[in-house]
């Protein structure tokens, strides 16, 4: 028998009120201090994302939304496109009971069909919101499931392989679920021990997800080396009219490689972290650690890690948990109902971002 995952995610109810206590406590970085987003030569074959837990949700969203520029998506820990479908907040209540499990009043519905999101994806692509999924025929797709993960249950990733299954051939999907890992990035020698599930959302497997799903996507790369590039901070407000409007953070990290700095022409990998795994919450420990900087060094791999932030509502002079407390990207249409579109506002911020490096 399986044994139990005694840590659960942490949407639960006294984790949200424990969690708007930190949100009353953290402002904003100064944008105005923190440099503006560079270009750099891009290899425009050679772009691709990948996330963990809503930013799996997210770099699934993204893909399916310019997959027409992508090469490919790594994705941990999450479903299939629009899995929360819209209509926000009746949304939020599938994406906590039916494409996760948010343990709380609701026992765990899912998992989710992937049909509707097979249909979803045709009909967004026929009213132009996201790029035909013809284009997604020759990506490269990684997917990782830990067997001990109780807030995205491996039903749900199984899910998520049936969908991409009906755009991507067999042979280009890698499916990883065989690892008794709770909810969280993988690595091999960074974070918690590999069956929690538990701030900052790393866990050590022995097992290196951040190189795994690069050599998936690109093919075989050189062993990773010691991250001695550049790891910076750059200014997010300029990439939306209202930053804070989209939940996200004033300021972004980048690794750029020592090569890249140089000139040399450098692939491009977007990796967007999970709830509460934004810089406010646990430092540098994604974008620093999450495992991607080592293997990007030796391979000529620019690293762009934008950052969320969380967003509450002040109601008759009371701070509330809403819409998105704990700093997730969004994946159920808290910022509106095209989320998962090109238009919506935080994959249109990315791009701009991913246009900026290009030189665009």
């Amino acid at each position: 028998m399986e044994e139990p995952v005694t840590l659960r995610t942490s949407l639960r109810p006294a984790a949200l009120i424990a969690a708007l206590g930190t949100i009353l406590m953290v402002t904003q970085p100064a944008a105005s201090e923190t440099p503006r987003l560079g270009s750099y030569a891009i290899d425009a074959d050679a772009i691709s994302v990948s996330g963990v837990s809503s930013g799996g949700y997210m770099a699934q969203q993204f893909h399916v939304a310019h997959s027409a520029t992508l090469a490919g998506a790594g994705i941990v820990a999450a479903g299939p496109y629009r899995c929360a479908g819209g209509g926000y907040p009746l949304s939020l209540y599938r994406a906590m009971s039916v494409c996760m499990d948010a343990g709380l009043l609701v026992p765990f519905q899912g998992p989710p069909e992937a049909a509707p999101s097979v249909e979803d994806t045709r009909s967004e692509a026929i009213a132009g919101a996201v790029d035909d999924p013809a284009h997604m025929r020759g990506d490269r797709i990684y997917l990782f499931s830990g067997r001990l993960d109780g807030t995205v249950p491996q039903s749900v990733t199984n899910a998520l392989k049936t969908y991409y299954e009906a755009f991507v051939p067999p042979e280009n999907i890698e499916y990883v679920n065989n690892i008794r890992a709770g909810h969280g990035m993988v690595t091999d020698g960074f974070g918690n021990p590999c069956a929690a599930t538990d701030t900052p959302f790393i866990n050590d497997c022995g097992y290196d997800a951040a190189g795994e799903l690069l050599e998936a996507i690109y093919g075989v790369l050189a062993p990773p080396v010691d991250a001695d590039g550049t790891l910076a901070a750059f200014d997010q407000t300029e990439f939306a009219a209202d930053i804070d409007a989209l939940s996200m953070s004033h300021v972004g990290h980048l690794y750029v490689p020592k090569a890249c700095a140089a000139g040399a022409v450098c692939r491009l990998h977007v990796a967007f972290h999970g709830c509460e795994q934004y810089e406010g919450a646990v430092g540098d420990a994604f974008f620093a650690h999450a495992g991607y900087n080592r293997w990007a060094e030796a391979n000529d791999i620019i690293v762009l890690y934008p950052q969320t932030a969380p967003k509450t509502t002040t109601l008759f002079g009371l701070e509330l948990p809403w819409p998105n407390p704990l700093g997730c990207w969004d994946w159920w249409g808290y910022t509106g109902g095209d989320y998962a579109g090109k238009t919506g506002g935080q994959i249109a911020a990315v791009q701009a971002m991913i246009d900026r490096l290009s030189g665009h």
